[in-house]
């Protein structure tokens, strides 16, 4: 038992690194943190998806831990594309700077769950700008750069049974809409392939590219009202005043909760204008 165990810890970390550990496993074998580290490192190793797929994902839960980082990393290039999603996810929960350069590798998985994954931990890792190009492919469908998602990944876009099978727990996680609310919260429930650009919506938000402030304003005239509203909400956290005019016609828009949330960004940005005015004359 005791060499399965340790031909385990070798797959998972290297035949070297264990081997330095060994003195310590042998003394401390049957210590609660021994069995916890075997249960992990036996899930992420384990041949069942499913039980691989939740042991890497819980490794989220262990911040500043080599050895976690080591298995969510290897775990990237798992055959399975629910396993490489829960690795990138856990990446990102655990604050791994250090995998930051192998989750911008993973934006070119060729599945997009583990893409949007990897661009929301990224995004949590600060590094915005690889998560920014994501989301803008995501709501456009479009490349905003020569080196955005590839073909296939673009023909899974357009493709809504494929977008359908994003989940909201899987990598980008239930962002709360203030100006949407519940309806938006059941709607997502429904595996609408819609909310997932909504999202993608909202996380650019703070994106400074002119270049999103149209792709946000072409989403306000979107054909579904999750995605317009998300559109005016993100439009108002902008901060931007000269998209007043634009938001402003969907005053008459046919969802009342986009009507209603498009006064409400109207009347933030219009008071942003006076300031600005004030910072001119200065």
């Amino acid at each position: 038992m005791k060499r399965l165990s340790q031909n385990v810890v070798c797959l998972a970390f290297g035949c070297a690194s264990a081997i330095s550990s060994l003195g310590q496993a042998s003394t401390d074998i049957e210590s609660p943190k021994h069995k916890a580290w075997d249960m992990l490192v036996t899930a992420a190793l384990s041949k069942v998806t499913t039980e691989r797929t939740n042991g890497v994902r819980a490794l989220g839960l262990l911040r500043d831990t080599p050895r976690a980082r080591e298995l969510a990393e290897n775990a990237l290039k798992d055959p399975k594309p629910e396993v490489r999603e829960a690795a990138a996810t856990a990446l990102g929960q655990m604050h791994a700077t250090e995998s930051i350069p192998k989750l911008e590798d993973a934006l070119v998985d060729p599945k997009i769950r583990v893409v949007m994954a990897a661009a929301h931990s990224l995004r949590e890792l600060k590094d915005d700008k690889s998560a920014y190009a994501v989301y803008y492919d995501v709501l456009t469908g479009g490349r905003k750069t020569g080196d955005g998602m590839i073909a296939q990944q673009l023909e899974t876009l357009k493709n809504p049974k494929e977008l359908a099978k994003i989940g909201f727990s899987e990598g980008i996680g239930f962002i709360p809409f203030a100006g949407i609310g519940w309806d938006a919260y059941r709607t997502m429930h429904k595996k609408d392939p819609n909310p997932v650009r909504a999202v993608a919506a909202t996380f650019l938000a703070h994106d400074p590219d002119p270049a999103t402030s149209k792709a946000l304003v072409n989403a306000t005239k979107d054909k579904d009202w999750i995605v317009r509203a998300a559109a005016v909400e993100a439009i108002a956290q902008r901060g931007d005043p000269s998209l007043v005019p634009k938001v402003q016609l969907r005053f008459s828009d046919k969802n009342r909760k986009v009507r209603y949330s498009a006064a409400a960004a109207v009347i933030r940005l219009s008071a942003l204008e006076p300031t600005k005015t004030t910072k001119n004359r200065r």
